[in-house]
């Protein structure tokens, strides 16, 4: 039997009650106990790989969860095939939460430590592992990426919620939001890749988790270098029956980086709240008639004068695809309702169409922005997914910028009915052999509603970047990671 260590000591077994997965049996003594640590065989709780860099990931991290450990496992252990083989891992582990425990019902403070939780990628050495991330390109799939990440921080907000088995059947956890990640270099799928996380702030009933997606190599020894991807999600606590809001644990940050780690977190809170207040407000003044105005003079060109209109840009509306799907069981969490790295998954698989069908070669990602999760998905529901290019930034010819929006409608025909579930805005950019075969478009809106949205998402951009230039970031950095200043000059 397969064993999974998490970060404090505990060991965990992968073999989970017949409650949640009915297709295991046991005999009538119910199951069998886990071992105690010192019968668990290290090789079965991470795998020993050869390569400097992976053994480097190994030493700091002992106790990492193998992505891996899910795809050695019989098919009928799997909470659903189509998740990826780390999620799977991930949901294994949680079976933590299926034992007794001597901790009360009643709300207490835990450190970040206690939460803290690494999964290894052992590329290097696993075939199997790194032919499940591979992409067409050779590169990685940055859509199953996303889905890890979010399957990671749901099982980080468990270790901090619940005290014993009992909470989990009063406790829902669901992902609230996502804040923009930024590549900050390129992602191999033949070197080892760990991801770190742990909770670094709470609320009343919302907590953040951060996590640290690290992938070193040997050119350098410097930590920051082997950053290659840092994500912040906000988690909710609901009770299970009455869906309201559930006082969750508190924390109490120990080290100077956990409490310069909860500081950040604060603000980031307040500027949500902010954000949330001034979309209720309906902008209606002179400079934004300006704008849509501005923004629409080529739009109506194209509309009433298309013979005439500029042939190095195209309508939003020209750049649309879509695809739609029923959500299967298989797609769905632990809490039975479908799991939103599944959801982010599709999103990007949809973006990265849309630019490749735009630009005419693969293109390279660079970010995801702030996700919001608006609506519950459910097993049953159809659901459709529509994407267009937004806007592009050609100010840099060697590196265009292609703006990608990704909407996910819940739509209900017998109720005549559908939903925003999910708004997703990605950002690609194109290699410069590509650029070679031609200029990418501009791309124009041809309604004030279309006009709108380019104007709120350039807005966000440069929000974003004007905060990060008054923390005394340098500005050459931000460009080199693809956070830029978009200037709407029309």
């Amino acid at each position: 039997m397969r064993a999974l260590r998490f970060g404090y000591g505990v060991a965990v077994t992968t073999l989970t009650k017949k409650l949640r997965y009915p297709s295991l049996s046991y005999s009538s003594s119910g199951p069998p106990d886990p071992p105690s640590i010192s019968e668990i065989d290290p090789n079965s709780v991470a795998s020993t790989v050869s390569c400097p860099n992976s053994q480097r990931l190994q030493d700091d991290d002992v106790s990492a969860i193998d992505a891996g450990s899910s795809l050695r496992k019989p098919v009928c252990m799997w909470p659903g095939m189509y998740h990826s083989p780390a999620t799977n891992a991930l949901w294994q582990a949680r079976s933590i939460f299926d034992t007794p425990s001597s901790d009360v019902d009643s709300i207490t403070e835990k450190t970040p430590s206690h939460s803290r939780t690494t999964i290894l990628y052992p590329f290097s050495s696993d075939y199997i592992l790194r032919e499940q991330y591979r992409n067409p390109w050779n590169g990685i799939r940055a859509g199953k990426l996303l889905e890890d990440l979010d399957a990671l921080a749901g099982t980080i907000s468990f270790k901090h919620c619940f005290n014993n088995a009992g909470m989990a059947d009063s406790l829902l956890l669901v992902t609230a939001s996502v804040d923009k990640m930024v590549i900050k270099k390129p992602i191999l799928v033949d070197i080892d890749l760990k991801i770190v996380g742990a909770v670094t702030w709470v609320g009343r009933s919302s907590m953040e988790i951060q996590l640290e997606v690290l992938q070193p190599t040997e050119e350098t020894s410097d930590p920051l270098d082997s950053q290659a991807l840092v994500a912040n999600f906000t988690f909710v606590a609901r009770d299970s029956k009455t869906g309201k809001s559930a006082i969750i644990n508190q924390i109490t940050p120990e080290t100077e980086r956990e409490k310069s780690l909860w500081k950040e977190a604060e603000e980031r809170n307040k500027l949500r709240k902010k954000r949330r207040q001034e979309k209720k407000k309906e902008i209606e003044n002179e400079k934004e008639a300006e704008r849509l105005n501005a923004l629409l003079a080529e739009g109506r060109v194209f509309i009433d004068m298309p013979a005439l209109a500029d042939r190095d840009s195209i309508l939003i509306k020209d750049t649309c695809l879509q695809n739609s799907l029923v959500c299967q069981p298989q797609q769905r969490n632990t809490h039975g309702r479908i799991f939103g790295g599944f959801l982010m998954r599709r999103a990007f698989e949809l973006a990265f169409a849309t630019a490749y069908t735009f630009a005419g070669s693969a293109p390279l990602f660079l970010e995801v922005d702030h996700v919001d999760f608006l609506k519950p998905v459910d097993v049953g529901n159809f659901l459709r997914l529509k994407s267009c290019i937004l806007f592009t930034e050609l100010e840099n010819p060697d590196k265009p910028l292609i703006n990608v929006e990704v909407v996910a409608h819940v739509t209900r025909p017998e109720f005549r009915s559908a939903e925003v579930s999910n708004k997703f805005y990605f950002t690609f950019t194109t290699s410069s052999d590509a650029m070679r075969n031609g200029r990418i478009r501009s791309v124009v809106p041809a309604t004030e509603e279309e006009a709108r949205r380019i104007i709120e998402r350039m807005d966000a951009e440069k929000q974003i970047f004007n905060s990060l230039v008054s923390k005394k970031v340098p500005e050459s950095n931000l460009h080199e990671v693809g956070i830029h200043d978009p200037k709407l000059e029309v």
